[in-house]
């Protein structure tokens, strides 16, 4: 891992696994997401992973319309990275992921690294009383849908996105196997270091939360990637503190927010995005780490610069 003098804050704003019945402070509307994502920069997040949804219920939404509501509002107000995920949501197709990002060209995109189950169903477990119809098929659906992220999927994102927009990449890889994936893509040199590479526990369907594994998945991509990345961590729902300052001890940045956890403690939902980013931030200080400014983290990861986007 290429050695760094501070730590990069992330912050993933909404996302499309949680629903807006589970907490009132999941952003949804444009106004929301980007009051949001801009004090959340405000509190120290770096780079701020934006997914988009549908204002009228809260359902993902890949419409580049919807984005065109907050991007140029977050854009003049904060000096973040804004990285779009490809991701999406289910149920939506590659073009339907990644048409956002080819509108508006963003310093930084997600990719994800690999096909997997998803499972999300067991949150039917915690919460009976929906305000949409969608939002129980979507959990429901879960136990049957494949997060598809083929070679060839993967290979049309790298061409469209990064060739044909110079777009970074926050490469999400859910277990060991994504990383050997991406060094195959490193070998056939079609993607270029320095490499961010976002290692994440605790999804169902993908490597688990327990604290051996932040080891196993740093020692693989210190093998297969030397100092050609920066390693950041991130962790589902609970986990999310705990591994994030585990993973910051151990020289990784890290990625907070309401896409990947909605409580603050045991109990306590997080009232916004940037009382997540405030309290690993406070974390992160009281063990004397940096945290990185927006160019700084610029520089790390060797973007095209904020003047380079179509927003």
């Amino acid at each position: 891992m290429r050695k760094k003098s501070k730590t990069i804050i992330t912050c993933a704003i909404t996302g499309s696994i949680h629903t807006p019945s589970m907490s009132p402070y999941l952003p949804v509307t444009p106004d929301e997401i980007a009051s949001q994502a801009i004090a959340a920069a405000e509190a120290g997040a770096a780079i701020l992973h934006l997914h988009a949804r549908d204002p009228e219920n809260g359902r993902p939404s890949p419409a580049p319309d919807t984005y065109n509501a907050f991007l140029p509002r977050i854009k003049q107000s904060c000096d973040a990275i804004v990285n779009i995920t490809t991701g999406g949501g289910q149920g939506m197709s590659i073009d339907d992921r990644i048409a956002a990002a080819e509108v508006f060209s963003p310093e930084m995109t997600s990719l994800n690294m690999g096909s997997m189950n998803f499972g999300l169903y067991p949150m039917l477990n915690r919460y009976s009383d929906f305000k949409h119809d969608w939002e129980r098929a979507h959990l429901e659906a879960s136990k049957d849908n494949i997060f598809r992220n083929t070679f060839g999927d993967i290979e049309k994102i790298l061409e469209r996105l990064g060739k044909g927009h110079g777009v970074r990449f926050e490469f999400e890889c859910y277990d060991v196997g994504h990383l050997y994936t991406l060094a195959h893509f490193l070998d056939r040199k079609l993607v270029t270091p320095p490499l961010f590479v976002q290692t994440i526990f605790g999804i169902l369907g993908g490597i688990g939360p327990d604290p051996q594994n932040v080891l196993v998945m740093r020692e693989t991509a210190e093998r297969l990637f030397g100092d050609q990345y920066h390693r950041s961590v991130l962790a589902a729902g609970r986990f999310q503190l705990p591994f994030t300052t585990m993973a910051a001890t151990m020289g990784a940045n890290v990625r907070v927010g309401l896409e990947d956890n909605l409580f603050l403690g045991k109990g306590q939902l997080a009232p916004s995005n940037a009382a997540l980013v405030s309290k690993i931030r406070h974390i992160l200080e009281e063990l004397s780490f940096d945290i990185a400014s927006a160019d700084e983290a610029r520089a790390m990861l060797d973007t095209k610069g904020a003047a380079s986007v179509k927003f």
